[in-house]
């Protein structure tokens, strides 16, 4: 290639070539165009205030939330203290179709809100259903949907969500038999994964346990399995041993339970050393604080400070001063009791917070605790 491109007004120089001289519009020749330096001006303030505006305006979140009506109310509990709600929508819409161990977030018209795990037919795209024990020493929520939702009432929701979805063996899990194990108002979850396994002809079985007969929920629909299911009730045979939970099933097996917190420690206890079992499991009621140091706990819009003990809650602590705290799970995953941390440092227990909203402070009272010897949130 020639350097013949050196000539009187010509836009290249030669390779290697040094300039001698600055040009004479090192920064450009709009510098002098009225119009154009106009237009960088207006440009340098109106890009930083649209910048402002972005960050300022929210977009609409989609809506997350249905009304729904209840369609039938039934004791599922000899004691009476369990009701099963059917639930249809008030339009023409479809529901939202759901997979086993999935629950529904009701928004009571007091403004709680609870999870009420899906205990009807995933292949039932008409209604769901929800099945509630009374709890008259809790937070007021079962209390509300006792006494409240009767046939024709209506109630918001959010969901469904799945916390402990059922993995398929050969779909998911090597495992080559299902044991589910449930206690009490914890067959709510399991009932739809007996449907599950027994529609898609898998090997599987159940052993369904509390204090008696009278207090545990759908036992004609449980004992309609057959010689798949075992129930057992503490005034006849005892307490179960963890050898009772977890069988005797001689091939890798995916075990599922949900029931009170004594009967899954027994059960973890148990499982201590296996390989060949694969657990899965939830709780409807708060797990215990491990490893907890005492702190406190101000709340910003009050003043008020709180004590939180060693083996307690943030949550439990707020709730003795402010009783309209909103909470759900109890549990760290559905998000309810987050709050905003304006001081102190956060030993995030969670799964659910992202490293970003950690960041901006957020946090789940229910289940995380100070890193320190005090807290700052804004409640």
């Amino acid at each position: 290639m020639t350097s013949g491109h050196d000539s009187a007004g010509s836009r290249f120089r030669p390779l290697g070539e040094i300039p001698t001289d600055v040009p004479p519009q090192l920064y450009g020749r709009w510098r002098h165009d009225p119009l154009l330096r106009f237009s960088n001006l207006l440009a340098k303030i109106a890009f930083p205030t649209f910048s402002v505006l972005m960050r300022r305006w929210k977009l609409a979140e989609p809506e997350r939330t249905r009304e729904l009506r209840v369609a039938a109310r039934e004791i599922v509990a000899h004691d009476k203290d369990v009701v099963a709600l059917t639930l249809v929508a008030t339009d023409d819409k479809p529901l939202a179709r759901w997979t086993p161990g999935a629950h529904l977030d009701l928004l009571l018209p007091s403004g709680r809100m609870r999870e009420y795990s899906l205990c009807g037919d995933p292949a039932d795209s008409d209604s769901y259903r929800i099945a509630v024990r009374r709890i008259p020493d809790g937070g007021g929520g079962s209390i509300e949907v006792h006494d409240t939702l009767h046939p024709g009432a209506t109630v918001t929701i959010k969901g469904p969500r799945n916390g402990m979805p059922m993995a398929v063996p050969g779909y998911g899990s090597s495992a080559q038999h299902l044991r589910f194990v449930a206690g009490g108002i914890g067959i709510t979850p399991i009932l739809p994964m007996m449907r599950a396994a027994e529609r898609l002809g898998l090997d599987w079985s159940m052993i369904y346990t509390g204090r008696s007969v009278a207090t545990i929920p759908f036992i004609a629909e449980v004992e309609q399995f057959g010689d798949k299911v075992a129930v057992r009730t503490d005034d006849t045979h005892g307490l179960p041993t963890a050898a009772d939970l977890i069988g005797d099933a001689p091939v890798p097996t995916a075990l599922y339970a949900c029931g009170p917190p004594a009967m899954l420690e027994v059960l973890r206890g148990g499982l201590i050393g296996r390989t060949d079992v694969e657990l899965h499991y939830e709780r409807f009621s708060a797990p215990p604080v491990l490893d907890g140091k005492p702190f406190t706990v101000t709340l910003a819009k009050s003043g008020t400070t709180v004590p939180v003990g060693a083996e307690q809650t943030a949550l439990a602590a707020v709730l003795q001063v402010n009783p309209a705290t909103p909470y759900s799970c109890k549990q760290g995953f559905c998000g309810t009791c987050r709050v905003r941390v304006l001081d102190g440092e956060v030993d995030h227990r969670d799964q659910t917070l992202t490293d970003t909203e950690r960041a901006h402070g957020d946090m789940l009272i229910c289940i995380s605790r100070a890193a320190g010897d005090h807290l700052v949130i804004d409640a």
